[in-house]
């Protein structure tokens, strides 16, 4: 099965405890103003992938010194392609049934959780925990790993409960941002606050480097 994704990224360390995987699903039809991913919403954005080759790339990483502590998928709209987002979070169990990962799986999505696992009935047999919710920019927060007060997380396992006990209600005033760069762009990696993208060109501009395009402008 194909799967429809922006980019990936490892290590990421701004989306979910630890080091982990970032896999970026192409599409999202909430389309959030104020979004600062843009460019992830086109549906026939991005490049197709055999899933078998992202599980493939998670075994791969489980290998590696520094280790992978969890995968973050987000978009985009996972749940836009539920058998997609289906096969991807299977392989993943198969790799914790051979020993091979040992990580939790966070997912972000714009649906509350109703309406998210009727999208994805069988979330909870392989997704730890969720971040939920439309993106809101007239309500932010300082809630870690969100961009509104309205997102909640939500653990849907007992390694969910976990990992993520001590992360429910924990604020930070200053997010964690990632910059990485690939095919001649720079990638942002993390929750913005409010005002955080304005300063950056602000500083930008004042060493003269100018973005072009970004994916938070229309």
């Amino acid at each position: 099965m194909k799967i429809q994704l922006s980019r990936t990224h490892y290590p990421v360390t701004a989306l979910g405890p630890g080091r982990r995987a970032g896999i970026w699903m192409q599409g999202c039809t909430f389309a959030c103003p104020g979004c600062v991913s843009r460019d992830t919403w086109p549906a026939e954005g991005g490049s197709a992938h055999a899933v078998e080759d992202i599980v493939h790339w998670i075994g791969h990483l489980c290998g590696r010194p520094g280790g992978l502590d969890g995968v973050t998928i987000t978009g985009g709209e996972p749940s836009d392609q539920p058998a997609a987002l289906q096969q991807l979070v299977r392989g993943l169990a198969g790799l914790r049934a051979d020993g091979a990962f040992d990580g939790d799986v966070l997912c972000y999505n714009g649906c509350e959780l109703e309406e998210f696992l009727d999208r994805c009935p069988w979330a909870a047999d392989g997704i730890d925990a969720l971040i939920t919710g439309l993106f809101r920019v007239e309500q932010p927060t300082d809630l870690v790993w969100r961009g509104s007060a309205n997102q909640r997380l939500v653990a849907l396992t007992e390694r969910g409960r976990r990992v993520y006990a001590d992360h429910m209600d924990r604020s930070t005033a200053n997010p964690q941002m990632q910059f990485t760069v690939s095919g001649g762009k720079v990638w942002m990696i993390g929750i913005p606050r409010r005002g955080d993208l304005r300063r950056l060109e602000l500083s930008l501009r004042s060493d003269g480097v100018a973005l072009e395009e970004p994916s938070w402008r229309p």
